[in-house]
């Protein structure tokens, strides 16, 4: 009887539906977060093209009011969602919408943005001296944004915003990853877990190393603040 035959080395496996598909050190195994991982690769451009190649070389934004702060977010932010519900993966289309990665991903990145809009905002103005300066629809009380020394915070603040990132992309890079799949709810609670992190961290950073620069009195918030604030202020 002949011998089982063994598949080449060189040989890789197909990706199914399940997704185990291909190896790549830059995309994930799992096929729907490799397709997802792809996605986001291809989008990004395009709103960094809006923004940084289009609104802000042509100073746009100095004629924007509230509405058209708006329409821009939500232009660069709406296709991220709508697309892969027509443009679907191989992948995906054997699973449900709360299976995809794209989904978990998106969800991962509102509760973690939206902390850090409403809550860091505060930072800003406490450690890195920041105030706003375009017009916004107000969610925390805080519309605009300029700096009391823009060198130190290109070459300090830089640091603070990088504890953002330090934090959320190790845990967010764990969706999904191989065979372990994640439901909606531990995308959540992980999300929140991230978010609250770097909250604990940033106001370590404003009680035992202070703001990164004086901050005079008439460029402080005039806001309350968070609860742990209002000792302070």
């Amino acid at each position: 009887m002949a011998a089982a035959r063994r598949p080449a080395a060189g040989a890789k496996s197909r990706g199914g539906g399940g997704g185990a598909g291909r190896r790549s050190a830059w995309l994930a195994e799992d096929g729907s977060k490799r397709w997802g991982e792809a996605f986001f690769l291809l989008y990004t451009p395009f709103w960094l093209t809006l923004c940084l190649g289009i609104i802000v070389p042509f100073k746009l934004y100095e004629r924007f009011t509230e509405l058209e702060y708006l329409i821009l977010g939500l232009v660069s932010t709406v296709p991220a969602f709508l697309i892969p519900l027509f443009l679907v993966g191989k992948a995906d289309s054997v699973r449900s919408l709360k299976d995809r990665y794209w989904v978990k991903a998106n969800i991962w990145i509102i509760i973690f943005s939206y902390v850090g809009n409403y809550f860091w905002t505060h930072y800003f103005f406490t450690v890195l001296g920041a105030s706003y300066t375009f017009p916004s629809w107000r969610m925390n009380n805080f519309p605009y944004y300029e700096f009391v020394d823009r060198d130190i915070m290109y070459k300090v603040g830089s640091l603070f915003y990088a504890i953002y990132f330090i934090v959320s992309f190790p845990m967010f890079s764990r969706i999904d990853e191989k065979d372990e799949k994640w439901n909606l709810s531990r995308v959540a609670v992980d999300s929140l877990g991230a978010a609250m992190l770097v909250t604990i961290i940033l106001d370590l950073w404003r009680i035992f190393l202070g703001p990164i620069v004086a901050i005079p009195e008439s460029r402080k918030c005039g806001q309350p603040g968070l609860a742990w604030f209002q000792a302070q202020n």
